[in-house]
């Protein structure tokens, strides 16, 4: 157990409290998303696998109530649009490190999970053949009308006839409800020599700030945490470095790199002027502490590039489990 019922209730109201001194009263209620409420509602109760290190929420939830949260998601062009200008930097960032993890090769690319399309804008900036794929209409809207190609649905049932250079998931691994089958999935749509992104919370800086919580860190426990979107745990799992690299190279892939980083910009014009610089001054030190320590940062980015035929070798390992 790493965190109960009432410590998941406790860090609630610490999120709210936290929020509620950086952001301007008139703040419209959609904008809060994401930084007051989540997709997922908080969990019951957080545990760790005593194996592999991977936390996850206890009870875990149907896929069939999990699809229906994302696909029924509500919110406006506006703060969509909003979501889209905010991370256009941080985007154009993830781009060159996909690119430069594919050895400045580009080609076609699929992201999982492509949301308002501020990657798949980057991405083919850089040179990119981009596709999408989500689950709710609203963000499919902002991304098409940008030019963005992006088919609604689920990668478990995704067919394209044709296979992928690159399939990224950025901030969605660790909400679909069997990441593993996902991997699977994905490395059944690459081409030889395939890359997979993958970027996901790090459950292991989950687990070590909320212990300092109740301890005299608590003011900076609190800040790190609520900065990178993870007091309360609105993930349905928390990787470790090593638990996401255990599962990708049981399917077969080979890590090629790590890199530790801090979640995207959240601050905008309902931010007071200190906190956006609170913000700022937090996740770069976080950023800099990760080029030597990445498996210390808030999140995660891994690539792995398929290592055997593709079709044969995730039919063998999907069979095994």
């Amino acid at each position: 157990m790493v965190a109960g019922p009432d410590a998941i209730r406790a860090e609630m109201e610490e999120l709210w409290e936290f929020h509620s001194r950086r952001l301007q009263p008139a703040v419209p209620h959609d904008r809060l998303s994401d930084r007051l409420w989540f997709s997922q509602r908080p969990p019951m109760s957080v545990v760790r696998c005593d194996d592999c290190g991977l936390l996850f929420r206890n009870p875990r939830e149907r896929t069939s109530s999990l699809e229906e949260v994302y696909a029924q998601e509500e919110a406006s062009a506006e703060s969509l649009e909003a979501l889209f200008n905010t991370q256009r930097k941080s985007c154009a960032a993830q781009a060159r490190r996909l690119t430069s993890a594919n050895g400045g090769r580009t080609g076609r690319l699929l992201e999982v999970g492509s949301y308002v399309g501020g990657f798949l804008a980057a991405a083919e900036r850089k040179g990119w053949f981009v596709e999408g794929l989500d689950l709710n209409d609203a963000a499919i809207g902002v991304a098409r009308n940008r030019g963005m190609r992006v088919r609604r649905g689920s990668i478990d049932d995704f067919e394209p006839g044709h296979t992928y250079d690159a399939v990224a998931f950025f901030n969605c691994f660790e909400q679909l409800p069997d990441p593993r089958r996902a991997a699977v999935r994905a490395r059944s749509l690459l081409g030889p020599n395939g890359l997979l992104a993958v970027r996901v919370p790090n459950g292991a800086f989950y687990e070590y700030w909320r212990a300092e919580l109740t301890g005299r860190r608590a003011p900076l426990a609190r800040a790190l945490l609520a900065h990178n979107n993870l007091l309360t745990f609105p993930c349905r799992h928390g990787f470790t470095l090593p638990s996401l690299m255990r599962l990708l190279t049981r399917l077969d892939f080979r890590v090629v790199g790590v890199k530790g980083d801090s979640l995207v910009p959240i601050a905008d014009e309902w931010t007071h002027g200190w906190a956006l610089l609170e913000e700022r001054f937090m996740k770069l030190m976080l950023r800099a502490r990760a080029i030597f320590e990445p498996q210390l940062a808030p999140w995660l980015e891994v690539y792995a590039r398929v290592t055997t035929d593709a079709s044969t070798s995730a039919a063998s390992n999907a069979a095994t489990r």
